[in-house]
């Protein structure tokens, strides 16, 4: 599975490509930052960050789009920039036909650390060794970038053996309405 990992920001961008599977060796193709120029007009910022996106995305062609959804921040226009980034990536991905899924920073940090509540340098370091990388990645938007994608490779076997069960349990319900809805009719 190739996973695009997007940090989404306006001023930086994480973005990063992990190749890795069931029981594959993690591989980092490539990492980097998108940047924008704080005093650019906002639809300025974010066509710069689609651009970009989408040249990511012809380039390495993912499977899949992990980004990471947009929590809990005090600066509530610092957190409307960063939603704003997301959704143009979710955009771009969705006019290739790409899944996108979104991740929480503490599910992040759980995934790569063991430990939701880790901090970005525990991040950076898990994510150098996992990768096997020679150095960590610079700056920390692109190691972030990293660890959702690595996530999400990790994460994803779970959720669909989850989605699995739930459509089966939906499925059975449904069956028991329907030999309940029979038997009411059967006594009438």
């Amino acid at each position: 599975m190739r996973v695009l990992g997007v940090d989404p920001g306006l001023t930086r961008c994480g973005i990063a490509v992990v190749d890795g599977g069931a029981g594959r060796n993690l591989r980092c193709v490539e990492a980097s930052v998108i940047r924008t120029p704080a005093d650019a007009e906002l639809s300025t910022r974010l066509l710069a960050v689609a651009d970009e996106v989408e040249a990511w995305l012809d380039r390495h062609r993912p499977d899949v789009v992990a980004v990471e959804r947009v929590f809990s921040q005090y600066n509530v226009r610092t957190a409307m920039g960063t939603a704003q980034a997301g959704g143009v990536v979710a955009l771009a991905a969705a006019r290739r036909g790409l899944p996108v899924t979104f991740h929480t920073p503490s599910e992040v940090k759980a995934a790569v650390t063991g430990s939701g509540r880790a901090d970005k340098a525990q991040v950076t370091i898990m994510v150098t060794r996992l990768l096997g990388l020679a150095e960590a990645p610079r700056p920390a938007d692109a190691a972030d970038a990293l660890a959702l994608a690595i996530c999400h490779i990790w994460r994803m076997p779970m959720r669909a053996r989850l989605a699995e069960a739930e459509a089966k349990a939906a499925e059975l319900a449904r069956r028991h309405k329907a030999r309940l809805a029979e038997a009411a009719k059967g006594k009438r």
